[in-house]
């Protein structure tokens, strides 16, 4: 399952990264070079750098590569290092699940009944923010994952390059 959202996900960030560059290339020619600057490719860059960004943050979490205090859980070894790892995944678990997830969805929900729209693309603006409760739920994925790793006695993958040995 981890790879397969893994591989969508790359597919994705990808994807979005290429269409971001070709936007601002374009909006960098027809602003210099014609004189003229698109309003359209700078709002469609905008929002992909939204979503590109917090698809990537949860990438980034579920490779173990964001950034962490750990000093703590570097410290501990064992039962100790396991419910640590446990109760710091929960948390992120929680903030995924109630912040992202239900916040995120709170928000899409009350800015498409509200009938917002971008100035230049003439798009809901729910369309652009339902990139939250996505990442929130691919985050949570993750977590679920690494508590399952965590409740058999085993550090998630990412973690154990940089661990001690589980005694």
């Amino acid at each position: 399952m981890k790879r397969i959202l893994e591989g969508i996900q790359v597919t994705v960030i990808v994807s979005v990264f290429v269409v971001l560059v070709g936007c601002v290339s374009w909006q960098v020619i027809t602003r210099y070079a014609l004189g003229v600057p698109s309003t359209v490719t700078d709002e469609i860059a905008r929002f992909l750098f939204i979503w590109l960004a917090l698809i990537g943050g949860a990438y980034t979490y579920g490779q173990g590569r964001h950034l962490a205090i750990d000093v703590i859980p570097m410290m501990m070894t064992g039962r100790a290092r396991l419910i640590i790892e446990a109760c710091i995944t929960l948390l992120v678990a929680s903030f995924a699940l109630f912040v992202m997830i239900w916040g995120g969805y709170q928000l899409v929900s009350r800015t498409l009944d509200a009938g917002q729209i971008s100035p230049s693309l003439q798009i809901p603006m729910g369309l652009v923010y339902l990139a939250i409760p996505f990442a929130g739920v691919v985050i949570l994925a993750y977590a679920v994952v690494a508590l399952i790793e965590l409740a058999r006695g085993r550090l998630p993958m990412q973690l154990i390059n940089d661990a001690p040995p589980v005694e």
